[in-house]
């Protein structure tokens, strides 16, 4: 029964058309206390195998051109990816031509294997191996469908039909490796729909296959088990690839794949369970492309294992330029917020999350300078942000930008960031303020120049053009500690003329001869700082300012540490006024 804190009510959907997982295959058997994947950890990238060119390009609705599909590949190959599935040559003209575009150009590294995808079907097999002539180091994948469904509904054959078929494409691919000497011809078997598969049929079709093709450790055969739809939770998946690990035969001859897609939105997860499971290799797109949901996503695994210290074994210190190339080639955009490489992902508006990354870059820079090693170099442990964005080529002008669900945190993060400006703690919440009223009022973020051009408005120019003003000031020491303060003001109802005052400071006098001239000034704080190094840097100065009874804060520019101190005080005034 629904307790009685959770109000939710049956939907009328008709949710009993569905079976779950364990209704629709037998899963392996597994004693939770012999379950070894919760207890595992992974401490070394898998084989990495992108079959963007493939299986991505095939859930395109304009599949690429040789010019697209070169761009990728290349792009591939500069990324670090060793083992590349290019193509389903039998497929079309355009596939079977690229890989014949590989195979002429010289475009393949030294150190690549190309793989090319094949049903088990002898003609497309012959056609297969014909656009393949000339690569050296070649991984032929071959497939069919295995689970009940596809049995009885595709294909039309029983168990045992299935299995033959298998077992006389296998032979047939062998023949026409052992037929080309000259290449290092590998085999890969991907029983489709492995996760709807029962469980002692996948592993007797693999292990024939292991041993028809002779399977060895300097020549491993690769059983690649797809979630090729989703069935069910992450850990059944993990059950599953752990069963076939533990009882593959011949297994330091096998390199045991996984081939994920995210029809329930945990491509991801199957994958990295997959790994703590036993799996050695994985099949997926990058930003995860694909059909229906798209494939895993091998971006985000590289990088969710450099946010845990493991080295992913390829680079993307670029990820805008990955993206940008990918997003030409798949003609698709990549999600703002896609994991680590979307335009957003590092990026924060709310006024809490700002104040938090603010304050981690200031203590990560501490950190940096009491270590003695460069900031890009020191451990990193910054609020919010998992990974440091400069480690994928992003700047750090786009992670704090504000609107109107922005704080104090990100506004002043800004100011100084791009203009120097460090902000008292009462003036920073005070103009977090008016950014909020003015983003409320415009609907609309507040870029960089528009938030500098607000405060300028609000803060310094008061204090250059507003009502009251000295047409000419002096100050000087008169003695140690008492300084006298010379002007000639008018504005403001105030009698046009020259006004005197002394304090222990100039700004003191200044507020002394402002009272002479009738307008009551009681300074309450007052902080200033150089914008830059070298002595043609602009100072800021801020004034917290009692002025007629309203406090005020006012803000001065200059090169000249006492022209922005009084500027700042004559802003205060202005504004109360």
């Amino acid at each position: 029964p629904t307790p009685a804190w959770n109000p939710q009510r049956p939907s009328g959907m008709p949710f009993h058309r569905y079976r779950p997982a364990h209704e629709r295959v037998g899963l392996p058997r597994t004693d939770p206390a012999d379950r070894r994947w919760p207890g595992a950890r992974t401490e070394q990238a898998p084989l990495w195998v992108p079959v963007d060119l493939r299986d991505g390009n095939q859930a395109l609705a304009e599949p690429m051109g040789t010019e697209r599909k070169r761009a990728m590949f290349d792009l591939l190959t500069g990324l670090g990816f060793k083992e590349i599935e290019v193509a389903y040559p039998s497929a079309s003209r355009t596939d079977f031509d690229f890989v014949r575009h590989l195979a002429t150009s010289g475009a393949v590294p030294d150190d690549v294997t190309i793989v090319v995808f094949t049903p088990a079907r002898r003609d497309l097999i012959e056609r297969t191996f014909a656009s393949i002539d000339g690569l050296p180091r070649v991984v032929v994948h071959l497939y069919t469908p295995t689970a009940p469904v596809w049995r009885d509904v595709v294909l039309g054959r029983s168990r045992d039909q299935v299995r033959a078929l298998v077992r006389e494409a296998a032979a047939h691919v062998a023949r026409l490796a052992d037929a080309r000497p000259a290449q290092h011809i590998r085999f890969e078997f991907s029983p489709e729909v492995f996760v709807l598969t029962e469980p002692d049929y996948v592993l007797g079709l693999c292990d024939e296959l292991t041993e028809l093709w002779d399977a060895s450790p300097d020549r491993p055969v690769i059983h690649n088990l797809p979630a090729t739809v989703e069935i069910a939770t992450p850990d059944v998946y993990a059950d599953q690839i752990e069963y076939a690990h533990r009882n593959l035969a011949r297994r330091e001859s096998v390199i045991l794949s996984v081939h994920p897609h995210n029809d329930r939105g945990t491509g991801v997860a199957c994958a990295e369970l997959a790994v703590l499971a036993g799996a050695q290799r994985v099949e997926g797109c990058l930003f995860g492309n694909g059909e229906r949901t798209g494939n895993v996503d091998l971006v985000t695994l590289a990088l969710n294992l450099y946010a845990q210290g493991v080295d992913p074994m390829i680079d993307f210190s670029d990820l805008d330029a990955v993206r940008d190339t990918v997003e030409h080639c798949n003609q698709l955009p990549v999600h703002p917020r896609h994991p680590y490489g979307g335009e957003l992902v590092h990026t924060a508006f709310s006024g809490t999350h700002q104040d938090a990354i603010s304050k981690g870059f200031a203590h990560h820079a501490r950190r940096a300078a009491e270590l003695g090693v460069p900031a890009a170099q020191a451990p990193w442990d910054v609020p919010y942000l998992p990974v440091d964005p400069a480690d994928l080529g992003r700047s750090y002008e786009a992670v704090i930008r504000v609107n109107s669900q922005s704080g104090k945190g990100g506004v002043g993060h800004l100011l100084e960031a791009h203009h120097g400006v460090r902000l008292p703690a009462g003036l920073r919440a005070a103009f977090s303020r008016v950014v909020q009223e003015a983003t409320d009022d415009s609907g609309r973020e507040a870029m960089g120049k528009e938030l500098w051009e607000l405060f300028s408005a609000t803060y310094l120019r008061p204090g250059e053009a507003g009502p009251l003003l000295p047409e000419s000031w002096s100050t000087e020491e008169t003695a140690p500690g008492e300084h006298r303060f010379t002007c000639r003001l008018g504005g403001h109802g105030v009698r046009p003329g020259w006004y005197e005052g002394t304090g222990n400071g100039p700004l003191s006098a200044l507020a002394h001869a402002l009272e002479g001239a009738g307008v009551r000034v009681t300074v309450l704080d007052f902080v200033q700082h150089a914008t830059a190094t070298g002595p043609d840097s602009p100072a800021m100065a801020y004034v917290h300012c009692r002025v007629a009874g309203k406090e005020r804060w006012g803000a001065g520019r200059d090169t000249s540490v006492l022209t922005a101190s009084v500027q700042a005080v004559l802003a205060a005034v202005n504004r109360a006024l």
